[in-house]
């Protein structure tokens, strides 16, 4: 009977740490009107948490893992330290990336309007609300994403 209580209990944090990190996201939501997208990302490419639209979040998710692979090697190759984020221009927007944590990734896409340096701060705010929420349960979160 004990176990059957702390699986449930288990199982009721992880859905509380979803619902906080997807209430982040809907706070970068107001506080960045040209946000179109964002994901929380797992190492791994496993999407924690997403507010994404029309877009292709696990798709999203796993690609945003490999820019991150692939920033840190070139950050390595340069001596630039440890990634903290990433921005990338598109003909159509803004792709910013910010480590939430060593365990998680906060992903953004915005329109080309964005103010970056408004966009930079609340993202860093935000991943570091989100590596603070995921310190204690990132491989529970992982493995029960939507």
């Amino acid at each position: 009977m004990r176990r059957i209580s702390r699986r449930r209990a288990e199982r009721n944090q992880v859905m509380a740490a979803q619902a906080e990190l997807r209430g982040e996201l809907g706070r970068l939501r107001a506080a960045v009107p040209q946000l179109t997208g964002s994901l929380v990302v797992g190492s791994d490419g496993k999407v924690l948490a997403e507010d994404f639209g029309g877009g292709d979040a696990p798709r999203a998710g796993t690609r945003a893992a490999d820019a991150l692979t692939a920033a840190r090697r070139v950050a390595e190759a340069a001596a630039l330290g440890g990634v903290r984020e990433f921005l990338i221009r598109g003909a159509d927007g803004w792709l910013a990336a910010c480590t939430a944590g060593d365990s998680a990734l906060l992903m953004l896409a915005t329109e080309s309007s964005t103010n970056i340096g408004r966009l930079r701060l609340e993202a860093g705010w935000s991943g570091a609300r989100i590596a603070a929420l995921l310190d204690g349960a990132p491989e529970r979160l992982e493995n029960t994403c939507p």
